[in-house]
């Protein structure tokens, strides 16, 4: 222990010597040590902690995977209320299994209306999940069973609303209108669903009470619904698997009709698998990034260490001459290593901390349990382990070189540099060749990104979002029982709106491009021969009113639109997109043909085709083209049950769509007051400029390309400055020798000339193994590229030239230093 206190104050008072050195080591250090940390940080918060619920691991979920259809969206594993009942009562698997499902509500009766996200859940899902309330109880099967309208409160909608207050238990509010007890409230840390694709929790949690039409057979084209249960004792997730597709084939039977032409696949997997597993691809490579800035900052503080003792030569020569031994220096050499990287470890956990603070609201919403991620004490040490790391690895290379010094030659050269420090400064430069290589393939990587988020960008979405407003609304049943007061609602909303002076066209539609919250229907295209192995034939449509097209910019390319004669009573009429017309009659003119909703089997009306539009994209732009049609919700009536069947937006609910002539900002206290003075208690959601629905569907892959950037950035910083080290150490080395060369005639310009040239060979023989690198590095990046290739050689080549181009840079200053040695002094100081 005394020797160890002896080094550190020893290694202190050498640092102390040294300011600038010191600074720059720590502050390396810390931007590699709080990169990583922040990147960790994220990491445990998402992929690492555990579910906050009791023995998380026996969690599952359940599903139920379409097989035999085109449907792009049918992959995620949902269920039906059928699905719900059947795997309910004839699994076997579980203790306690139950379904869910998010929705939106109207709460009113404590305050201003307001609107909230919700869940609705088979009593036996809280139990599933064992997380005890705060105050009073949840609702159980048996009350689930009886439509009991009952609620339980999140903590935060408990503060907010209610303020905390203790005596809330067995006060009524009104959910759609609908009057529900109040009989717990949820734990702070309580989420679920544990929702991807935005910040939102759910805020309050009523029984699922389904509703007849939703186990009628034709719903089962429908998966709105999910399970999550709790594995019974003794039981592996490969025999829940087993037991579930049982209950699957069971439910296959029950309706031959509709499984004539698919198959029902059951899925069980860990619940914190189908959490976070969408976001692992991301991490790996966030992670892979930043491991690389932290070589990088390894390599430059092995490289500083180097240079220092190559300076220290000569005391170390004497130190070993009057008795030192190697041990000892070896120790010491290591204990200022360690001492720079705890201080850098330090102070690269607050700039993870500040980071934090700041970007986990940066983060995309596609990230999960973005609530979770922050520093806590398994973040700490993880910080402080790679500090430690950093120091015992980054000291051991110059720790080594020192003690292999000669005694002999370096007291004979007295205070000449000469030559001696040639080991160290290949070593030096293999470093530096490093950096660059790793550097390489993160610009690389960072170019792959940029070029492929302007592919996205250049993607026609088939609307025009500018000046374009949108809000969601959902009249409540309870108040809206009638076809007659629904449409009453809409006329007169459409109405008022247009009325508005700056307003070019308004409309209403069940789905929003861009959105992401499309779903999918079986259709019969009249006269289309389906080959046997195609399968059902899975649309996205599309209720929609007055002129949706002119208010979101779609193009018609054929026939006409909807106008008001299109109304309950009139012929059913439908518009496609190009897609699906040139998918079920290539080549020809779509309008006249014909189109049903459901199975062959069937019987439901058909509609004619009255028109063609651009095909839209209903996600993102990098997304999947999805085929789509389009039906006035005026003939909703005529078509009920075919809609039933669907499980899409009904006609008391859809997103409003307002062009104006003014930024979309300026609109929204106009369609407030609109709405108010139609109907005062029904709140709007999600009102938002289309442009920002856009942004927020290219919103995680530009996040990936900015922080792929930002490394690569840091990255080629850290690299400037090892090539500008090396070069500058060499050139100091060599001074005596340059100011010779020049005394004996030779040139400035070829001094310049050999110094830039000594650089880019460094550089030329990093970015040689950097390309292999990124060549190695190509697969994780293929998922997150659109439109262009992992080996694209324009990519390559700019971040080759681009490193090429630092490299001349970073060499510049010291060549300039060399050719304007004074060849006089230089001499003199032999």
């Amino acid at each position: 222990m005394a020797r160890l206190t002896m080094d550190l104050r020893y290694a202190w008072r050498q640092l102390r010597q040294s300011p600038g050195f010191a600074l720059m080591a720590v502050l390396m250090l810390a931007l590699g040590i709080g990169a990583t940390t922040t990147i960790f940080s994220i990491v445990e918060g998402v992929l690492l902690r555990p579910l906050p619920f009791p023995e998380p691991g026996r969690l599952m979920m359940l599903g139920d995977v379409l097989e035999g259809s085109n449907c792009a969206f049918c992959s995620q594993p949902r269920v039906t209320a059928t699905d719900v009942r059947n795997y309910m009562r004839d699994s076997h698997s579980f203790t306690h299994l139950g379904g869910y499902q998010e929705v939106a509500y109207e709460l009113s009766g404590n305050g201003e209306p307001l609107a909230i996200d919700a869940a609705r859940m088979s009593g036996e899902t809280f139990a599933a999940l064992g997380t005890q309330p705060l105050l009073g109880r949840v609702f159980t099967q048996a009350e689930d069973d009886q439509n009991a309208p009952l609620a339980v409160l999140s903590y935060g909608l408990w503060q907010t609303r209610f303020h905390g207050d203790a005596g809330v238990l067995g006060k009524k509010i009104l959910l759609a209108r609908k009057p529900y007890t109040v009989i717990g409230v949820m734990p702070r840390d309580f989420a679920f669903p544990l929702i991807q694709g935005r910040l939102d929790q759910s805020q309050l949690w009523v029984p699922m009470s389904p509703e007849p039409w939703e186990f009628a057979a034709g719903s089962a084209a429908s998966w709105r619904m999910r399970m999550v249960g709790r594995l019974a004792p003794g039981v592996t997730p490969e025999q829940a698997q087993q037991d579930a597709e049982r209950v699957a084939q069971a439910t296959m039977r029950d309706y031959p009709a509709f499984m004539s032409s698919l198959r029902i696949r059951a899925v069980v997997k860990p619940l914190r698998e189908d959490t976070v597993n969408g976001a692992r691809p991301l991490l790996r490579t966030l992670f892979f990034a930043v491991v690389v800035v932290q070589l990088i900052a390894c390599a430059n503080l092995a490289g500083l260490l180097l240079v220092r003792s190559i300076g220290r030569r000569r005391e170390i020569a004497v130190r070993m001459a009057l008795g030192a031994r190697a041990g000892a220096l070896l120790r010491q050499a290591v204990v200022e290593s360690m001492l720079l990287s705890l201080a850098g470890g330090v102070l690269g956990l607050m700039l993870a901390w500040m980071a934090l603070r700041v970007g986990v609201s940066l983060l995309p919403e596609t990230l999960p349990r973005l609530q979770e991620i922050g520093l806590d004490w398994q973040v700490a040490i993880f910080a402080l382990a790679v500090a430690v790391l950093t120091g015992f690895v980054c000291g051991l290379a110059p720790a080594f070189a020192a003690i292999r010094t000669s005694v002999n030659e370096t007291l004979k050269q007295g205070g000449r540099t000469g030559t001696a420090g040639g080991g160290h400064t290949r070593l030096r430069t293999i470093l530096v060749v490093g950096e660059i290589a790793v550097a390489m393939v993160l610009l690389t990587a960072s170019g792959l990104l940029l070029r492929s988020f302007e592919k996205m960008r250049e993607v026609d979405p088939g609307f025009q979002p500018d000046h374009t407003l949108a809000a969601l609304y959902v009249l409540p049943l309870m108040h809206y029982a009638t076809q007659d007061g629904i449409d009453r609602f809409n006329d007169q909303l459409l109405e008022q709106l247009r009325a508005l002076p700056a307003v070019k066209a308004v409309g209403i539609s069940s789905m929003l491009p861009s959105a992401g919250n499309s779903i999918g229907v079986s259709v019969i295209p009249d006269g289309y021969v389906s080959a046997k192995s195609e399968g059902l034939h899975m649309v996205a449509p599309s209720m929609v009113l007055g002129d949706p097209f002119a208010a979101l910019g779609i193009r018609m390319l054929r026939g006409r639109a909807f106008t008001d004669a299109d109304k309950a009573g009139a012929p059913l009429v439908a518009i496609v997109n190009h897609k699906f017309a040139e998918h079920y009659w290539p080549g020809q003119d779509p309008v006249g043909k014909r189109i049903r909703r459901g199975m062959p089997e069937t019987v439901s009306p058909w509609m004619t085709v009255v028109g063609e539009v651009d095909d839209v994209k209903l996600g993102a732009a990098d997304d999947k083209t999805m085929e789509q049609f389009y039906q006035p919700a005026t003939q909703l009536v005529a078509s009920e049950g075919a809609l039933a069947s669907a499980g899409e937006l009904d006609a008391d609910d859809g997103w409003i769509v307002v062009r104006s002539a003014v930024p979309p900002r300026q609109m929204e206290d106009a369609l407030r007051s609109v709405v108010q003075r139609i109907d005062p208690q029904l709140p709007l959601y999600q009102m938002q400029a289309l442009q920002d629905v856009v942004a927020e569907s290219e919103a995680p892959r530009r996040f990936n390309t900015t922080l792929i950037t930002s490394f690569a950035l840091a990255a080629l910083l850290l690299s400037v400055l090892g090539i500008y080290s090396v070069i500058a150490f060499s050139v100091a080395a060599r001074r005596q020798e340059l100011a010779i060369r020049v005394a004996l005639g030779c040139r400035r310009t070829r001094i310049l000339r050999l110094v830039l040239t000594s650089g880019l060979k460094v550089a030329l023989a990093g970015c040689a193994l950097g390309v292999l690198g990124a060549a190695a590095a190509s697969q994780l990046l293929r998922s997150f590229l659109f439109g262009v290739s992992p080996f694209d050689p324009l990519v390559l080549g700019l971040s080759a030239l681009g490193m090429l181009s630092v490299a001349f840079l970073a060499s510049a200053l010291p060549a300039k230093r060399a050719a304007l040695v004074d060849p006089l002094l230089a001499v003199r100081s032999e």
